[in-house]
Order: structure tokens, then sequence, then C-alpha cells
């Protein structure tokens, strides 16, 4: 067995080894020389990313996909009873694993950051593992995303600190012990398995509460859910809190964020003195993922200008505002925005980066559930865009609720003065984009399903 291999994560077998979360565990595994072995529903880069690490990668999900020496079995909360590779397992008596325990598994005996909030986590996390690597510190990481291509959600390094998303919506990012939280925000979200905003708080003080004595929570100082954690956990001694954020409270106060096109350039006050730097991505609230990995480093002992430097370096993740590319004087970008507030956080980015020009958004609506919650909040949110074409709702693992469709965006969306259009046919689009686009406008593909394929389809129909 190889050092650093848990036992039971010698021989493993991932169902659904082409997801985010679940690709970036087995690649660790796999560089750590673990047998690694797995099935997904379809081939993708992300499949071919891992057979280069050695890893056998299934297509399709069947029962003789699971072999007889497997040491555990890896799932996440998506994967359903019935699989036929989980049914087999239970015939020969494998042990399955949740992913968040894989994970916590990998992160025994490092200096772990964990990376927390209701979103920002992605963008975050890759700030705080580009900058580790530019510093030669080695951090072994593990994102929902792909920094520049497929594969890079994820890598083993030969230093002390791991930096981990964690995942709030299946509370799995209480299974970690971190000497570093960061809590970006805390807000009502994943209603399938939270019912209320109490749910939600109970859920992130365990999390906090999980913080090694002695270790940093990191907590932005301008979110009010984040500030009623932080009253709901003052009462642990061993716990040090620094905030951030453009309250005068803040330990690590932002002092001004200045748009530069599609990049900013922040000034921060830290232990009294002005630091500037650079951050390759535009919108202030993107400059602020950036001070809070910022923050989280100096918890770390890093020095700060030297971490600010190597924040810079950091030029975007996969469907972070992904400049996707021009075509016909059209730029064509992605968002993986899908709550309300990231939603309205990312169109204002777009908006200052636009500047005179149109801003035109093709949103995917995400989940049945949270379009019932929050589908009144994402129309009100496309009135930042001058005009917004609504797909149907992109179901992932859930089955439909009778009544909730994507009209429900619409009509909110026409309501706050939107010019807003609903089209059922997702290989409509391209077309409709390319009759509405004209020269100097912005087109933004926005949600967290399959809404991402269009950009290139978009630029396709452009050109042509």
């Amino acid at each position: 067995m190889a050092p650093g291999i848990p036992a039971a994560l010698e021989r493993p077998h991932f169902i659904g080894i082409g997801g985010a979360g679940m690709s970036g565990i087995a690649k660790i595994l796999a560089q750590r020389g673990a047998k690694v072995a797995g099935s997904d529903s379809k081939e993708s880069a992300t499949a071919e990313a891992l057979r280069a690490l050695g890893v056998t990668v299934h297509i399709g999900h069947a029962a003789g996909h699971l072999a007889d020496d497997a040491s555990c079995v890896v799932v996440s909360s998506a994967i359903r009873p019935d699989n036929p590779e989980l049914v087999r397992a239970a015939e020969l008596s494998v042990p399955v694993v949740h992913r968040s325990d894989a994970l916590a598994a990998l992160m025994q005996g490092l200096r772990s950051i964990a990376v927390a909030g209701t979103h920002g986590k992605t963008t975050t996390t890759s700030m705080l593992a580009v900058a580790l690597s530019e510093l030669a510190l080695e951090p072994s990481y593990a994102i929902g995303g792909d920094l520049e291509g497929p594969g890079t959600n994820a890598a083993h390094g030969g230093g002390d600190i791991f930096v981990a998303e964690a995942d709030e919506s299946d509370r799995s990012f209480q299974k970690y012990d971190p000497e570093v939280a960061i809590v970006l925000n805390v807000e009502l979200d994943h209603h399938a398995n939270y019912a209320s905003m109490e749910e939600i708080y109970d859920s992130f003080e365990t999390f906090v509460g999980k913080i090694v004595p002695g270790g940093t929570l990191v907590v932005s100082a301008d979110q009010q859910g984040a500030m009623e954690l932080v009253q709901r956990v003052r009462d642990i001694s061993t716990l040090n809190v620094v905030s951030y954020g453009e309250s005068d409270t803040a330990d690590v106060r932002v002092h001004k964020v200045t748009p530069r096109g599609l990049t900013s350039e922040v000034t921060v006050v830290l232990g009294g003195k002005y630091l500037t730097f650079t951050v390759s991505v535009p919108g202030s609230h993107y400059a602020h993922n950036a001070v809070a990995a910022l923050a989280a480093g100096v918890a770390l002992g890093i020095p700060a200008h030297n971490l600010a430097s190597a924040i810079g370096k950091y030029t975007g993740v996969k469907r972070r505002l992904q400049l996707k590319g021009e075509a016909a004087g059209v730029q064509v970008i992605d968002s993986y925005a899908h709550h309300p507030t990231e939603m309205t956080a990312d169109l204002e980015a777009m908006r200052g980066a636009a500047s005179e020009a149109r801003l035109l958004v093709v949103f995917q609506p995400h989940l049945f559930s949270r379009t019932q919650e929050l589908g009144t909040e994402m129309g009100q949110a496309l009135a930042l865009a001058d005009a917004s074409v609504v797909l149907d709702i992109y179901p992932a693992r859930e089955d439909p609720i009778p009544g909730i469709t994507s009209t429900l965006i619409v009509d909110a969306a026409e309501a706050a003065g939107a010019d807003v259009t609903a089209v059922h046919d997702k290989a409509a689009i391209p077309a409709v984009i390319a009759g509405m686009a004209k020269p100097g406008d912005l087109v933004l593909t926005m949600g967290a399903g399959d809404v991402t394929d269009l950009g290139p389809q978009i630029l396709d129909h452009l050109s042509s």
C-alpha cells in the first residue's frame, strides 16, 4: 500500500466518477498510488483525463463493472439506491463510502483549509490552490470545478497543506476537521435537504465546531447570515475568528475595488497597512473571494504580500465568468450562477464590464425545488440584463414537481420590467441569440446545467 492511502481506499470503485467532486478524489487517490476504477453515464474529457492517470473508467452502469476485489464503493448523494453497481456491492458485502468520508480521509494529517458558503466556494478554493502552488508550497486540493481543463480540479501535492471545497448541500462538510475554515455566506438553498434557515445555521454551526482547537474561522463581515453564524459560535473558546469585507469592523478591510475591464484591482487594509493586488476576474464578489483566500492563507502563517501577489496569478475557473470566445464582435461568456444572489452578482459584474454594450442572457434554471422556492428572485435578477432567454428547468437529480416550470421565472422577470422570452427548444437557442446579438454585445450563458454547451454553438452561429 502506498503511503497516504487509507486501507479502505486501496482499490476503490467510484459510481459517477466523472462528477466534479468524485473525479477529484479519484485523481488524488490515483496519484497516491491507489488502484482506482469507476463508472459514469457518458464519455467525457474528464473520463479521458482519469484514464491517463491509469484509472479504469467504464461507461454506463452495470453490476459487472464492479471488480470482485474492490476495497470499497465510493458514492455521492446523487447515486440512487437501485444503481446496479451499488446493488452488486451489497451482494458482495463491499463497504460503501460517501465521497465526503473519502475526502476527509485524504485530508488526515495535513493542514487543511475548508472553503464553505452558499456560493463562491469553487472560485475561492481555486484562488487558494493557484496561489499556494505559485508560492511553491505544493498543496493538495480538491475543487468543484476545473481550473484550466479537464482533470485540473484536484491534485496530490508534496506539501503539508490541503485545500478543499466544503459542500453544505448534503451536510457532507460536517465530516472535515480543518485548521482554517472559510464561510463566505450563509443563505437558504438546497431546499430538498434543508427546510428552513434554522436548519442551515445548525449545519454550519456543526461545521465550524469541527475546526481544530486553536484553528481559525474566516468569515464575511458584510453578509448577514455569516455574521449570525459568528454570534452562534462565539462560545467556542478555542476558535479564532477573522472577518473580512467592506465593514469598518472587518479585520481584513476591503478599502477599494476598482474595475479594470474583465479584471479588478483590490486594495485591503490588513494590520494597519494598505495592500493592493490584481484579481483576474471581474466583479466585486470575486474580489471579496480573493480577500477571503488572502485572510485564510495569512491564518496559516503565509506572508500577506507574497500571497496577494500569488493570488494575482489566478486566471479563472471553468464556468465562473469564463470567456468562451468572440465572433462577429460579440463576446460569449459562461456563468455557473444558479442561485439569485449569484445571478445578481455575475450580472452586475458583467454590466460593469459591458459599459455601453448590451448584455444578453441565456438562463437555464437548475432544479425544480430551487425554482419553486426562488423562482421569483431569479426572474427579478434577470431584469439586470438588456434581454434574456429562459430555458426549461434542468432537473439534475430531481423528479418534476407538478406545476413548477420556468414560467414562474419568466412571469417574475416580466413583472420586474425585464425583456424576457421563454424558449423550450434548447437546440434553437444559438440561432435565436445570433439573431438578437449585435457587434459589441456580451452574451452570458448562465446556469448549473448543460446550458454551458451552448456557448460554442452560439459562437458558430455568429461566425456564419
